[in-house]
């Protein structure tokens, strides 16, 4: 087992290699790039912009950043009409891009390598202390939303199995279809309507992880707090996301229930909780396993997104959101690294567990 695990630790490397390669391609043949957005701002007569690309490029901007009719034709970024070339320069050296792409995508490399992200090049922070500031919000959310997703689907996905065409299967099918069919972010501003304010109750707030003086609380009441603040968010994730868990965890088990070792265990006596729980609980959870790392970094990031923005919680898909809206690119390139480690060691954890599930797997005599 340590050489598989090596094996795959080792081919997390080239992997993420591609992942970034493909990226970097598609994002630098994306429009309205960093270079242009700084363009925008200073046409906008955006200050702060003109001072920053100042600080950046080592030289005095201000009569540089005085439009200039007749010289537009000399740039090559889209509004960067009337603006002295010398200023275009001065933001391309900013922001890297004085440089071709192959160069500065070995030179993003090198940096990664040493676990350097860079600095974002609009708010003038590092890219690692924004992200270790986001993280707990995203950990938050898709750790409570997977747990209780999976304490949920796994019994009520094998309820259903043993219940199979039962009335009991009939309505919660009903129920998990209708969960399925409504996005996450409509049972949000339901939850909102219902229970914070909106409409109805003001139960629960509507903005932040935790209150303005948590820091001031005791041990028990930080808790709480805690827990009133997330709790709509995750509602709303678990409502909108248990449905394809709960029916991978019913036809896993319907599968596992009517073959041949089954069938052997009741004729020797058996009583059903141990067929269920003893024999057929090994097999049939395989599958349900190996959907996890998915589960986890959709709702981590995808899944995440719009009840982070609906909530006002400051998380990590916010901030990879408003990067490329905002073409930040070390932000942008920093959270999709982040991302794909995440879920690459999530699919090695995966593996494992299914040996831990079921001896008989054995990594070791095959090929990764």
């Amino acid at each position: 087992m340590l050489a598989y695990i090596i094996r795959r630790l080792l081919l997390i490397i080239p992997t993420l290699l591609g992942i970034m390669i493909i990226n970097f391609v598609v994002i630098q043949a994306a429009p309205g790039g960093p270079v242009e957005q700084m363009i925008a701002r200073i046409k906008g007569q955006d200050v702060a912009a003109t001072a920053r690309v100042g600080a950046g490029g080592g030289g005095e901007v201000e009569g540089a950043a005085r439009e200039i009719p007749g010289r537009g034709g000399e740039n090559k970024y889209r509004g960067a009409r009337g603006l002295d070339p010398a200023l275009i320069k001065q933001i391309e050296k900013r922001f890297g891009f004085d440089k071709p792409p192959l160069e500065r995508f070995l030179i993003m490399l090198r940096n990664y390598v040493l676990f350097d992200f860079g600095t974002s090049f609009f708010s003038d922070r590092r890219v690692v202390d924004l992200v270790l500031d986001k993280m707990p919000v995203s950990i938050s959310l898709g750790i409570w939303t997977t747990f209780l997703i999976y304490l949920i689907c796994i019994p009520l996905g094998i309820a259903k199995a043993v219940r199979d065409g039962s009335r009991f299967d009939v309505w919660t099918s009903a129920v998990i279809v209708v969960g399925n069919a409504i996005p996450s972010f409509l049972f949000a501003i339901l939850l909102i309507i219902l229970f914070a304010g909106g409409r109805y109750f003001d139960w629960f707030p509507l903005r932040g992880l935790v209150s303005d003086n948590w820091s001031q609380l005791d041990l028990f009441h930080k808790v709480t707090d805690y827990l009133w603040h997330i709790a709509l968010p995750v509602i709303s994730l678990v409502i909108g996301g248990f449905a394809s868990l709960t029916l991978l965890t019913k036809n896993s088990f319907l599968e596992e229930i009517n073959k041949q070792y089954v069938i052997t265990a009741r004729a020797k006596g058996l009583n059903e909780r141990r067929v269920l729980y003893g024999h057929v609980f090994r097999n049939a959870m395989l599958l349900v396993i190996s959907g996890f790392p998915a589960a986890f970094i959709g709702i981590l990031f995808t899944g995440a997104l719009l009840i982070e923005v609906i909530f006002s919680l400051d998380g990590l898909g916010l901030l990879g959101f408003e990067a490329a809206l905002g073409r930040d690119y070390p932000i942008m390139f920093g959270t999709l690294y982040f991302f794909s480690l995440i879920g690459l060691l999530l699919h090695l954890i995966s593996d494992l567990t299914y040996a831990f599930v079921d001896p008989r797997i054995d990594f070791e005599s095959r090929e990764v």
